[in-house]
């Protein structure tokens, strides 16, 4: 494989991070946040939640997808999260 090809060496799991980003009382978010410990703690990933009803900027930004997961920062997906999806990206 070309040089100019070659994927960034995977970072350890205790460097990622899952931020799982909804509110109380959603069926949605209660759904993803089974799936996010699940998957997490299979990987050895640590996880937080955010509330967007504490955090005016979360809520402007996703109150539409909730619930919203990042990964390292990035949106990997919102509404449903699929468990091996999700798995795949913290393993990659």
């Amino acid at each position: 494989m070309s040089p100019l090809f070659r994927r960034a060496p995977a970072r350890p799991p205790q460097d990622r991070l899952v931020t799982l980003i909804g509110k109380p009382d959603c069926h949605l978010c209660d759904d993803a946040q089974r799936v996010v410990e699940r998957v997490c703690a299979q990987a050895g990933v640590p996880w937080v939640w955010k509330d967007i009803t504490q955090d005016p900027r979360l809520h402007d930004q996703y109150w539409e997808q909730i619930p919203v997961v990042l990964v390292d920062g990035a949106q990997h997906t919102f509404w449903r999260v699929n468990e091996d999806r999700l798995r795949k990206a913290l393993t990659e």
